[in-house]
């Protein structure tokens, strides 16, 4: 998916916010809006949002002088989630359908993005997320590839949401799957590191926890490291979770299955649906 001019005023807000996290100097705001300015002097639309925000957060970072101004916030939500995180088992558990149910609390968990806007209510989610009618809803062939894999590749997104993947990671192991959960390979916006990942506990249910090598917030394959795209060149399933991993690999041939909330106008102008909508769709 291409980045079109709507984004850009994105991607000063996310600047700004940021750079408010870890700094009340108004003058250190004003040198990383003049910095990102700058940036989006030469920018190329024709990259995935992703990976020009990328760039936006470096310089964040580099003019804070903090190299993980979410910190703070994905310890919270981690903690808010590992909370909610037994209730939520016992009702996928419970279902008549724990894979599509655990799939519908893996797509709630995708509300906690910091790169879309810092004001979401988790818990209403959830509740949404047990009832809600899908926009995009390709269940049959996802069970299709399922049953076929020996192994699926999962690109995590937030910090705080790797909670809730662990319920859909849980299920797919409990059908004889190998499930391979792979994690941002630095600090960037909310999005998961191995760290936050480990702090959610998702170590515990897949069978092996990986890096993408990468610090774009999302899996822009052409930052992942040579062994990260080795693996998911050699997938024969995988889930892509979350709107930026969505951005970044909409255009990607593969047994790919995006699965998150549309939380963008760009994003569901893209797709033809609305904000809000709930995705699970084949590549």
């Amino acid at each position: 998916m291409k980045t079109c001019l709507d984004c850009i005023s994105c991607f000063f807000r996310q600047a700004l916010e940021a750079s408010r996290m870890v700094s009340d100097d108004e003058n250190v705001h004003k040198d990383v809006l003049q910095e990102v300015a700058k940036e989006f002097s030469d920018i190329c639309l024709d990259e995935p949002p992703p990976s020009i925000s990328r760039r936006v957060h470096k310089i964040v970072r580099d003019l804070t002088g903090n190299p993980d101004p979410y910190k703070e916030v994905k310890r919270k939500y981690n903690q808010m989630a590992l909370g909610l995180y037994p209730q939520l088992r016992e009702s996928v558990l419970a279902s008549d359908d724990p894979l599509l149910v655990s799939i519908r609390m893996a797509i709630a968990g995708n509300i906690i993005d910091f790169g879309v806007g810092n004001s979401f209510d988790v818990e209403k989610e959830i509740e949404e997320a047990f009832h809600k009618e899908f926009a995009t809803l390709d269940y049959s062939e996802f069970c299709d590839f399922l049953e076929k894999a020996k192994e699926v590749l999962y690109l995590g997104d937030n910090a705080g949401e790797v909670v809730f993947d662990r319920l859909l990671v849980e299920v797919i192991e409990s059908m004889g799957k190998r499930v391979v959960y792979a994690v941002r390979g630095a600090p960037i916006i909310n999005d998961a590191t191995m760290d936050d990942a480990k702090e959610c506990g998702i170590h515990e249910n897949a069978t092996e926890l990986i890096s993408t090598g990468s610090d774009a917030p999302a899996t822009v394959l052409e930052l992942c490291s040579p062994d990260f795209i080795d693996r998911f060149k050699s997938a024969k399933m995988i889930i892509s979770k979350g709107q930026g991993n969505f951005e970044a690999l909409s255009n990607e041939k593969g047994p790919i299955f995006f699965l998150f909330k549309v939380k963008c106008p760009v994003v569901a102008e893209d797709i033809n649906h609305k904000v809000g909508d709930m995705v699970l769709s084949r590549g």
